[in-house]
């Protein structure tokens, strides 16, 4: 018999699972039948293509392909609920598309161009950006310790902080993350400078989860008020150095 009307096999199911929507093939297939019948533009109907070309001494009857097509595991289709298919085909020709949702990164770059300095031993004072480089969905808070962040995710926060001293004694200072007010467990490292002019770089990151409008610091604390966080100016050939440079870039896939 020939197939004019392309039916799908029994075992494609009528609804794809992946979008909900009709599949793709028994589309196909009624849209083959609109356009059979003229696209509604003449009389023809289903019942014409019934008297199909005969194929192997059999009349082509579409009625008898369609009983012996199975939609998933429910009975036959009559010629009217085919009618009913293709009003809804038509009904999806007009329906928007799903739109697939994409996350947007975010990201912040700051340092900070003054000496930053602690008045008074084991006390915590909290680093401070007064240059922001790059901002998205990071931003500068006030006071400008904060850090805020727009999206709720895990966020890598990379800083590096130059460390120096003004006296030849042992000194010793203490860095950790504080979010929303309250200082991360186990999050404190300790760093030893020795020596008028000792300058160290503390360079170290965190990963942090996040929720929209959370915010954290980047705490500091001495044992000696004459260690600093150094800026300089830039002498030729080096350009400038903040005290402090701080990166932060959520962990969302590409």
């Amino acid at each position: 018999m020939l197939d004019i009307t392309q039916i799908p096999a029994p075992r494609v199911e009528f609804i794809d699972k992946r979008t909900g929507l009709m599949s793709r093939e028994w589309y196909r297939f009624f849209l083959n039948l609109f356009t059979l019948t003229g696209g509604g533009s003449n009389e023809g109907s289903l019942t014409d293509l019934q008297l199909g070309p005969r194929a192997q001494n059999a009349e082509f009857d579409l009625a008898s392909v369609l009983s012996a097509a199975e939609f998933g595991n429910q009975a036959p289709v009559s010629i009217d609920q085919i009618f009913e298919m293709m009003k809804r085909v038509e009904a999806l020709e007009s329906a928007p598309l799903p739109q697939a949702f994409h996350r947007r990164a975010a990201y912040g770059s700051f340092y900070d161009t003054t000496t930053q300095t602690a008045a008074a031993i084991n006390t915590a004072y909290a680093m401070t950006l007064d240059t922001t480089d790059l901002s998205f969905g990071v931003t500068v808070g006030s006071p400008t310790s904060r850090i805020y962040v727009d999206t709720q995710g895990v966020y890598n926060i990379q800083f590096s902080a130059q460390l120096d001293k003004t006296t030849a004694t042992v000194g010793l200072v203490y860095i950790w993350l504080r979010v929303n007010g309250t200082d991360v467990p186990y999050s404190a490292t300790q760093v030893r400078i020795q020596g008028n002019n000792a300058e160290t770089v503390a360079a170290w990151n965190f990963l942090a989860n996040f929720k929209a409008g959370d915010y954290f610091e980047l705490m500091w604390s001495v044992d000696d008020t004459s260690i600093q966080i150094l800026a300089s100016g830039a002498v030729a050939p080096v350009p400038a150095i903040p005290s402090l440079i701080l990166t932060v870039s959520d962990n969302i896939s590409a």
